[in-house]
């Protein structure tokens, strides 16, 4: 919003035209104060000198904030077909209703309703545009979303058919091909970044990745750890001295195609709601029991999968770890895709950072005369067994998440089709 706080002011004192911008927007602002704007310029008119003459035209239109505003937001204003497509447009370049109260209008939508209706038009306001289909699933894009979840599946059963450097190689292979898989689905369909949306500096690929390492190997590690190991390094097996837990992978993977839905369902049902509603405070209003009912949905599936998963490997069901970072990951996901990444960049460090800090000081209580290190993890493992570090870290990200995404997601200009800025 560079440049945004020298159209937004409506005056200063010491500038030579505050008196006429605060007339200009008082007498564009509510129709019951043009009267009284009227007539105090008639009387500031009437003793403005001695020859009864004052330049206030040239000053008036130099002045006025709206106009200026108008000016800068033009490609917005002309496109728009009604007040709440330009409420979304100021709402996404940084316009909030303290800023419109320097316009003298009480909310962002009051002031995208004056800027609409001083938009010159040939003839007659058009009526607004019939609401566009919602696009239909392609079955391309339905089908990739299920590819990572098939290779991870095929990557684990080779991992278990063979033994040594060809396991070494089957597994290598298969993480490639998953990465591969992954990274075609968050590039294209309803988790990839909307248009329009700047993913920002914000990097998340790194902490994501030691998640998912940590769902495979960290609860052993930890349970090692407690008990004084490890004694070996992972050998791609679930009985070995550090055992690898793939059901909670496969799960995840598995999980991409109902992410993928349920995104593309908050995605058509909110544009929806943004054709229909009359003001941000109603469309707000609407849309969060969506993105509320959207995140529970995903949340169903993915505890469908859990157990699935888990039978179809022969592991225990890690419920906690497995819903915590499957929720964690897919408002992370659902925050990205709409243009808010700094915080679920933050999140994902945090968590990160939280469940490589608990084998850490495991270790750390082992030097002479650190033993206090380890209580709080201990302790914790003693009461609900290693999964409840990563359920517990997680599970608090992902709540922020969610608080997060309830304020953020409700915002008309997290869903208006804004491509270029104006």
């Amino acid at each position: 919003m560079s440049g945004l706080d020298e159209l937004d002011r409506p005056g200063t004192p010491e500038s030579p035209g505050a008196g006429g911008a605060v007339g200009a927007v008082g007498a564009v602002g509510t129709p019951g104060t043009q009267g009284a704007a009227a007539g105090a310029g008639a009387r500031a008119g009437a003793g403005a000198g001695p020859e009864g003459q004052r330049p206030t035209a040239s000053r008036r239109g130099a002045a006025d904030p709206v106009k200026a505003l108008m000016h800068r937001h033009r490609e917005l204003c002309e496109r728009a077909v009604d007040p709440l497509e330009i409420a979304a447009g100021l709402e996404a370049h940084g316009v909030t209703d303290r800023t419109a109260a320097r316009f003298r209008h009480r909310d962002v939508f009051s002031l995208a309703e004056e800027m609409y209706a001083r938009v010159p038009r040939d003839g007659e306001a058009p009526p607004p545009a019939a609401a566009a289909p919602a696009p239909r699933p392609r079955l391309d894009r339905a089908l990739l979303t299920l590819l990572p979840g098939v290779l991870c599946a095929a990557a684990v059963t080779g991992v278990r058919l063979t033994h040594g450097r060809t396991c070494l190689l089957v597994a290598a292979a298969g993480v490639l091909a998953v990465t591969l898989a992954l990274r075609a689905v968050l590039r294209r369909g309803p988790l990839s970044p909307h248009r329009g949306a700047h993913p920002g500096p914000h990097r998340t690929d790194a902490w994501t990745c030691w998640l998912l390492g940590y769902a495979a190997l960290g609860d052993s590690l930890l349970r090692a750890a407690v008990a004084g190991g490890p004694d070996g390094l992972p050998d791609g097996t679930a009985d070995g001295p550090w055992p690898f837990a793939a059901a909670p992978l496969l799960t995840l993977t598995l999980a991409c195609a109902p992410a993928a839905w349920s995104a593309h369902l908050l995605a058509v049902r909110a544009r929806r709601r943004l054709d229909t509603s009359r003001g941000l405070e109603e469309f707000a209003a609407s849309v969060q029991p969506l993105v509320l009912g959207t995140f529970a949905l995903f949340l169903c599936a993915l505890a469908a999968l859990t157990p699935l998963s888990a039978e179809v490997l022969g592991e225990p069901a890690a419920y906690g770890h497995t819903l915590a970072l499957g929720a964690l990951l897919f408002l992370a996901r659902l925050l990205t895709v709409h243009g808010f990444t700094q915080v679920p960049a933050v999140a994902l460090g945090a968590a990160g950072a939280a469940e490589m800090l608990a084998p850490a000081t495991v270790f750390a209580s082992r030097l002479p005369g650190c033993g206090f290190l380890a209580t709080p993890v201990e302790g914790l493992v003693a009461a609900s067994g290693p999964a409840g570090v990563p359920s517990l870290v997680c599970g608090a990200a992902a709540l922020t998440l969610l608080v997060h995404a309830t304020r953020t997601l409700t915002r008309a200009s997290a869903h208006a089709p804004t491509d270029q800025p104006c």
